[in-house]
This record gives C-alpha cells, structure tokens and sequence, in this order.
C-alpha cells in the first residue's frame, strides 16, 4: 500500500465497516475483568463487554497496548508499502497508550517515517481525526500534508459527555479535574467536558433529561460547528436525545455509534457523549 499508512488504538471506537472502508490499523487496548482478560474488540465484542459489566461485581480495567502491538501495526504498513505512518492516540492524560506507540516508533527511525500525535481527545473526538488523517492520505496528501490536517483538527474538537454516576471514573483513578463532583455528587447526573484530553466538570444535573439539556446546550451554545457525532454506551433513552437535538443535528448530519470497552470502562454504562468540530 503506496503512501501514507493511518494507524491508531481502540479507543477511537470507529465501526467496522469504517476501519475496512478507510484502510485503518486499529491497535487494541487490553480489558480485564478480575482475572479475565481480553483484546478489546477481538475477543471482547462490544455487546459482551456491557454484558459483563452488568453482571460483574468488579469494575472493569483497561491496559495500554504494548510498544511490540504497535511496532507489528507499523511493520504491516512497512510490508505493504507505505512511504510514512501516522499514528494518532488517545489523550497522553489518559493513558499511556501514547508512550507505547512513540517507543515502537522509535524502532522504526531511519528506516520507516513514523509520526506519532497525541489526539488530545478520545473516542469519536479521536476517531473524527482518524478518518479525516485517512481520507487526506486517500486522496493523496503526502505525510507533512497528513500532519498539517491533524494538527489543525486538534485544539478545534470538543468532547462532552452526561454520565449516570462518576463511580467509574472515581475508582479508576481518571476523575481529573471533576474531583469536586465526588461524594455527594455520585447520585447527580454529571456532564463532563474531554476537551483537552483531561477530564473536566462542566455541569450537573439531578435528572438524566436535564443532563440531556445541559449536553445540548453545549452544542448549540458553540455555534456554526461540524463533524458532529453522537455516541452512547447502550444508553435505553439514546432516541430522546436524538430527537432532543433534531432541529438543529438531523439524524442524517451526524455520526452515531457505541462507545466501546476503553471508554465504557471508565465512563460506565448509559453514558452519553457527543463530540464536533469547531469551525475554523
């Protein structure tokens, strides 16, 4: 495969169909439940691991993929002929999936251009960036041309989400900037900006249509805004939303998928979470 190769992690919860369609190396993170572990995405399908995480008295917990899963993903790009790699992550805040993908880089110097960025975002913030970095090396943007439309897609994506509780997030240690939500806030309806990469407080609510609101309301309030996607961790009530902010975001302008294990693993179930691209 001549030109520039786009790789990136899991966590950028693209479907299927999207990785096939747009030639992109998806480097899984690891989940484990207890003792149980697995490849997100390869032996864990979405619809198991909400399954197990329903049923599970442990939460679950994810693991960055290794130095040596990244550099097989560059070595396949190599293989089949890439001139360049861009490999974009999630949030170097995060995880530590960054680092991994810059060691295994660093194995490829001299011999395979490789350029390793930091999404400062997560799941459909990040997968945005991915299909944009792939769809400019489809039509044949050589690898400064590539880099160019990241870096300028990055401090422009927002990422906002209402979640059903902050335990999650809590016990995992990735609570950030909402630490002032704990306590007696658990039984709140949080809405959390990612912006950044960072986990920030930017709301709450003491009902899950209030939280809806509030998530709207960030979007309309950002006003002419693009690339506009709407993910959701099986939440039952996903229609409401979607109905919620159809005069504005149409069902057909926007993007909608599941947030995958990476993601729901910190966030929880029934998290809702939309994310776009600010206008230049």
């Amino acid at each position: 495969m001549p030109g520039v190769f786009v790789v990136t992690d899991s966590s950028s919860d693209l479907t299927p169909d999207e990785v096939v369609d747009f030639d992109i190396e998806v480097v899984p993170l690891t989940v484990r439940f207890g003792s149980d572990e697995f490849t997100d995405g390869v032996d864990l399908s979405v619809e198991d691991f909400y399954k197990r995480m329903a049923e599970s008295e442990e939460l679950p917990q994810t693991a960055c993929p290794s130095p040596g899963a990244f550099a097989a993903a560059f070595r396949r790009a190599e293989e089949a002929g890439a001139n360049a790699v861009v490999c974009i992550t999630i949030s170097g805040e995060l995880s530590n999936t960054l680092q991994s993908a810059e060691t295994a880089a660093a194995g490829f110097e001299g011999d395979l251009p490789i350029r390793v960025l930091d999404s400062k975002s997560v799941s459909s913030g990040l997968g945005t960036m991915v299909l944009e970095a792939a769809t400019s090396a489809r039509d044949g943007a050589d690898l400064k041309g590539v880099l160019a439309r990241v870096d300028e897609l990055i401090p422009r994506t927002r990422v906002f989400a209402v979640l059903n509780t902050l335990e999650n997030l809590r016990k995992g240690g990735r609570i950030g900037g909402a630490k002032a939500m704990v306590g007696s806030m658990l039984s709140i309806k949080p809405l959390i900006d990612i912006t950044g990469g960072a986990v920030r407080e930017a709301g709450k609510a003491r009902t899950r249509k209030r939280a809806m609101h509030l998530l709207y309301d960030q979007m309309t309030d950002a006003g002419a805004i693009e690339d506009v996607a709407v993910m959701h961790g099986r939440a039952p009530d996903i229609q409401d939303f979607l109905d919620l902010i159809a005069p504005r975001f149409s069902r057909a302008s926007i993007r909608l998928g599941v947030l995958g294990a990476v993601i729901g693993s910190h966030g929880g179930a029934e998290i809702l979470g939309v994310s776009w691209v600010g206008r230049a």
